[in-house]
């Protein structure tokens, strides 16, 4: 492309990375530096990770726009989910960009959802600059991660040109680039250089008709709905009439009421954008992702990009259980989930929801448990009040034959533990595809290993190794159905009756196995209280009471002691939960509970099952 079609005064980069390797600390770093914010502005940590849910967690969820301006140059920044359960996000941001960084832990090396990012990348031909961060640990091994790093781009296929991909040694805590470690550097000048140096410009040529991808979508109470993407032809202004081209090949025409850019993370309003800039345009009622904007008098639609199917599905719907609209719930109906579900599959690409017929319940389907759990929170914590079934993995029917999703799972953990995990994936239908020692003295496996496999496995792994093992997994392929997998081998403790939970009754179910509530909380008939280490359920009474005598002292209730009770999170209990459970989600609570509440109605369900 020659040239004088490309606009040498922007640089539009993604930033990629695996969970937790600094990459929203490194931007942090880079708006701080160029000038973003005022010299007495209170600036939070992470600034880019602005949902709450994105704070607890520790992770990117969301794709987030950002720019800095270096030298004149504008760099249009965009900060990527590293979880692959947020594939959707990565794969339509792409699209906006010309460039990637790689951001890569020194100790840790390339890990699982670095692959997959990367490959997204390559794939799309984008330009990569690799950035090892955390150099100043004292276990770093940089040199030797940048050869594992560049051993990955060689399997992914990498092109010639991609394999010749420059390298900056980054500590983003301390806001500090290198070229080599052993120079002296106290800003990051290097990267910013390196990026100017290495990224392409976009591609601009101003004589095309307009066209515009829409890759995300956002909202403003003022302005209403917001699309955003990157201009790939032509120029725009407020007030143009343009066609909006829908994903079902139908036009509408529309007015742009409102253009916007962005310096640092706010957006500014502009009235005129070109080519190669990555903007945000008010005005089009109905915008959904991968819709184009087009000019009023070519219209002309850009190819939409393709989405991986979603690969796990649970069941939502409205809470049903006693205790509805009890704990501050404030939707609690099916039509105010229907309308929240539909909303979100609008804006979330890999989700997928259909309706079910005669069913007050809806068919949810994403990338993965974490995907589809932080919808339900993220609606938990809006006011709903949901009922979800146990996850379950979406089937392919090719030539006759089942097939079924398959991860790619890697385990860290130490020597002592690795035996046993092992034994475990043996059971799980798992193949080993690498073992190796680190020089810390922990193991690394990975494994190729049915999704199904995984559901309930997380938190097992966590008491099966103390605590000190970590994992990570995302979407390999879909194979041939790998034939039965043991599920949970105990059952559930089971309230006989409603009532307040009593500490003399919780005191004597400790034996049957593992309680899930603290004394003095309400219960209902059917809600699970524990898990029964026999492996058949098992319904108790948790309002019992003790029994008055004249030998009773005022004080004998208090002297009982407890082993402190189990709370599970949300993953937790999707992962717990069996086919005739489910989990009850309110702004105040999360509880597990038998589909059928009444013990006889269970009985009768066995019997005709």
């Amino acid at each position: 492309m020659p040239n004088q079609l490309r606009r040498k005064d922007i640089r539009n980069i993604a930033i990629i990375a695996h969970v937790d390797h600094g990459k929203t600390t490194l931007v942090d770093a880079m708006l701080k530096q160029t000038g973003v914010f005022r010299q007495n502005e209170e600036v939070a940590d992470r600034v880019m990770d602005s949902n709450d849910l994105e704070r607890e967690r520790g992770i990117t969820i969301f794709s987030k726009n950002a720019s800095v301006t270096y030298k004149n140059t504008k760099i249009n920044i965009v900060d990527t989910p590293g979880h692959s359960d947020f594939g959707s996000e990565v794969e339509r941001i792409l699209q906006t960009v010309d460039g990637v960084l790689l951001l890569v832990d020194a100790f840790e090396g390339p890990m699982p959802q670095t692959k997959f990012v990367l490959r997204k990348a390559l794939d799309l031909h984008l330009k990569p600059i690799l950035v090892i961060n955390k150099v100043d640990r004292p276990d770093a091994r940089s040199h030797e991660v940048v050869d594992e790093t560049f051993d990955l781009f060689c399997e992914l296929n990498a092109t010639d040109e991609q394999l010749d991909f420059a390298v900056v040694y980054c500590s983003a805590k301390d806001g500090v680039a290198w070229y080599e470690i052993d120079e002296e550097s106290d800003s990051l000048k290097p990267l910013f250089e390196t990026i100017i140096r290495r990224v392409l410009p976009p591609i601009a040529n101003p004589d095309k008709p307009l066209q515009m991808l829409i890759t995300m979508l956002d909202y403003d109470n003022y302005i209403g709905s917001l699309g955003l993407g990157r201009i790939v032809h032509g120029e725009m202004s407020v007030g143009d009439q343009i066609y909006m081209m829908r994903r079902d090949g139908t036009k509408h025409a529309e007015k742009i009421s409102g253009l916007f850019t962005y310096r640092g993370m706010k957006r500014t309003p502009t009235d005129t954008a070109k080519a190669g800039d990555i903007v945000c345009v008010a005005g089009i009622d109905e915008i959904n992702v991968g819709e184009t904007i087009a000019s009023f008098e070519s219209p002309e639609a850009l190819p939409f990009v393709n989405i991986d199917e979603p690969t796990i599905s649970v069941m939502i719907g409205p809470n049903t259980s006693p205790f509805i609209g009890k704990d501050g719930g404030k939707f609690l109906t099916s039509r105010h989930i229907r309308e929240r579900l539909l909303r979100e599959a609008k804006v979330n690409v890999g989700l997928r929801v259909e309706e079910i017929d005669n069913e007050d319940m809806l068919k949810v389907s994403g990338r993965g448990e974490l995907h589809l759990s932080i919808l339900v929170e993220t609606m938990r914590r809006e006011g709903h009040e949901l009922e979800v079934s146990k996850p379950k993995v979406i089937f392919k029917e090719v030539d006759g034959k089942l097939l079924e999703p398959i991860e790619y799972l890697v385990i860290d953990v130490d020597k002592d533990f690795h035996g046993y995990v092992i034994e475990e994936m043996g059971k799980r239908k798992a193949e080993m595809k690498n073992f190796e020692e680190t020089d810390s003295g922990s193991v690394r496996m990975e494994f190729v290993i049915p999704s199904r496999s995984l559901i309930g496995f997380r938190s097992e792994f966590l008491t099966m190794t103390r605590g000190t093992g970590t994992l990570y997994s995302n979407f390999y392929e879909y194979e041939y159905f790998k034939g039965e997998i043991p599920t949970r081998d105990k059952g559930v403790l089971i309230c006989h009756e409603g009532g307040k939970a009593v500490k003399y009754a919780l005191n004597g179910l400790q034996d049957r196995g593992q309680i899930f509530i603290p004394p003095n909380i309400d219960v209902y008939e059917g809600m699970i209280i524990g898990e029964n280490n026999k492996g058949v359920d098992l319904t108790v009474n948790a309002i019992k009471e003790k029994k008055l005598t004249n030998m009773r002292s005022s004080g004998a209730d208090d002297a009982l002691r407890l082993t402190p009770h189990k709370e599970l999170t949300l993953e937790q209990a999707l992962e717990f939960i069996e086919d005739d459970e489910l989990v009850e989600i309110t702004p105040k609570a999360i509880r597990i509970r038998k589909k059928l509440l009444d013990e006889n109605s269970r009985k009768k369900a066995r019997n005709n099952a």
